[in-house]
């Protein structure tokens, strides 16, 4: 979640019951990054009241946590001794030894050979999983070897895929991937002799994927596939939605199929976007653990639809400040998946209280709660005095639950048909269609509800396919929401 909000910082730092600055006669140099990540916790973790080890009270000297400290053999160690239920309560919080590669991540730049992809088991239940290309990023290795959509691929340097190796074989530190395709076999992919290297590259990808209106006799629908909540693209999503009102559109399907979240102010821009006749009006709330809440008024901790873009740069001075381009619409049709995460779940959730909001695709992850990157500094900021120059590490630990303003979230995920009026598709490997296209069975299907108000025939059967994994969760971001700066 990028920076946090100076109260919080000023007022915390006055709770510690000994100085987070570093001082090489108390902190010896070995667990230096161990004593910024018990203290990070110690300060912002939601669930640090229940869990013993992050209690004020737990050590009364430096000496006593150093001690603590030298019982654990890594920072990743300690880190995941402080996570409360890990997997179970506490499904997201994360360390990293490269802040710098997480910064780049949160704006959509990453080490990627070109390929979105999900991975699926095989259908005859065993231990092999197969790949297939959701899309191409622009510019990357794999767009240069006019690799397309649907492709399924099934091995990685001749070895095949299995639910214990995938990790090891596609999101290891070599440059090149050996990548095998095969046909789809009705879900138990069998090889069809093409390889083709691709190479990992840091690659920009710009979220807003495609754009375009569909115009079905009476119906002006715009369309956005948004694959990212980066807030380095706030203008040009506000761009898109610029388009959509000279041509105005009466009805917006917005596609977060592949979108595992991002900025939460990116999340209410966008949905200011959508309405326009809500500002000021509540978005969102979020809670914080009980020394963050005790800190400050309420208000630090409510987001608002708005009527502009603002962004200030760490001195204050404004470097971003436009009106949102609002569509005013009762109504909006979102596409998701079981990629659908985060910001994304945030943006769903926070204006079903306020229009018409339907949900065509599968069940969404379930991701109601949000990070904050801290860094080994003074006040846990980049910008903090002292900043650590011996590492890069910095964890990401959940430190909020977000909800609508009518106290709601969805913990285990929106449900077409279920937890709003919609559809349960599945997007199937074997027909893809093209995005942005009504080849797109998922697209097609979305517009059709849309200008007949027919969800065509219900299915009621299990989906077919088993996801195990997908691209975006193997990037530093992952599946994040994460909070900016508050004025």
């Amino acid at each position: 979640m990028g920076e946090l909000t100076r109260i919080f910082l000023v007022t915390i730092a006055l709770t510690l019951f000994f100085s987070c600055s570093k001082d090489d006669n108390l902190i010896p140099r070995d667990i230096e990054i161990q004593d910024f990540v018990w203290k990070g916790m110690n300060a912002y973790y939601l669930w640090q009241g229940s869990k013993p080890d992050l209690a004020d009270a737990q050590f009364s000297s430096q000496s006593e946590l150093n001690d603590y400290l030298n019982g654990y053999s890594s920072p990743e160690e300690v880190f995941g001794s402080l996570l409360f239920q890990p997997g179970v309560i506490d499904r997201f919080s994360w360390i990293v030894d490269d802040y710098i590669a997480l910064e780049n991540s949160f704006q959509g730049i990453n080490l990627t050979t070109g390929m979105d992809f999900r991975l699926n088991r095989y259908k005859n239940n065993s231990s092999n999983v197969y790949g297939y290309i959701r899309y191409i990023i622009p510019n990357s290795s794999a767009a240069e070897k006019s690799l397309e959509r649907g492709m399924i691929f099934n091995t990685i340097n001749g070895t095949q895929l299995t639910d214990s190796n995938y990790q090891s074989l596609l999101f290891n530190s070599e440059s090149n991937l050996n990548v095998g395709f095969a046909d789809f076999n009705n879900g138990n992919p069998t090889s069809n002799g093409k390889t083709i290297i691709v190479s990992k590259q840091q690659v920009a990808e710009n979220p807003i994927a495609n754009s375009k209106v569909f115009t079905e006799g009476t119906h002006k629908i715009g369309y956005v596939l948004y694959n990212q909540f980066s807030s380095s693209y706030d203008t040009k999503l506000n761009s898109v939605f610029k388009l959509f009102n000279t041509q105005n559109i009466n009805e917006l399907i917005v596609d977060l199929r592949y979108n595992s979240g991002g900025s939460v102010r990116t999340a209410t821009y966008l949905g200011s976007m959508i309405t326009g006749q809500f500002t000021g009006q509540l978005y969102s709330k979020e809670v914080w653990n009980n020394k963050v809440q005790g800190a400050s008024s309420n208000e630090r901790f409510f987001n608002y639809f708005t009527d502009e873009i603002k962004k200030e740069d760490q001195n204050e001075n404004i470097v971003v400040q436009e009106p949102i381009n609002s569509l005013h619409l009762p109504k909006v049709y979102f596409i998701i998946s079981g990629s659908t995460a985060s910001a994304s779940e945030l943006v769903i959730n926070s204006l079903r209280p306020y229009i018409d909001v339907k949900i065509i695709g599968t069940t969404t992850e379930g991701k109601q709660v949000g990070s904050v990157t801290l860094y080994d500094s003074d006040n846990l900021t980049k910008n903090g005095t002292n900043l650590n120059p011996n590492h890069t590490y910095a964890i990401q630990p959940i430190v909020l639950e977000i909800s609508n303003k009518n106290n709601q979230n969805e913990p285990n995920g929106f449900i077409p048909g279920v937890t709003l009026p919609g559809i349960e598709i599945e997007e199937t490997p074997e027909n893809l269609g093209v995005l942005g296209e009504r080849s797109d069975p998922v697209l097609d299907r979305t517009i059709q509800y849309i200008t007949t108000g027919s969800k065509g025939i219900s299915k009621n059967v299990p989906l077919k396919f088993s996801e195990i994994y997908n691209s975006k969760l193997g990037t530093p971001a992952g599946n994040s929401m994460y909070s900016e700066l508050k004025k």
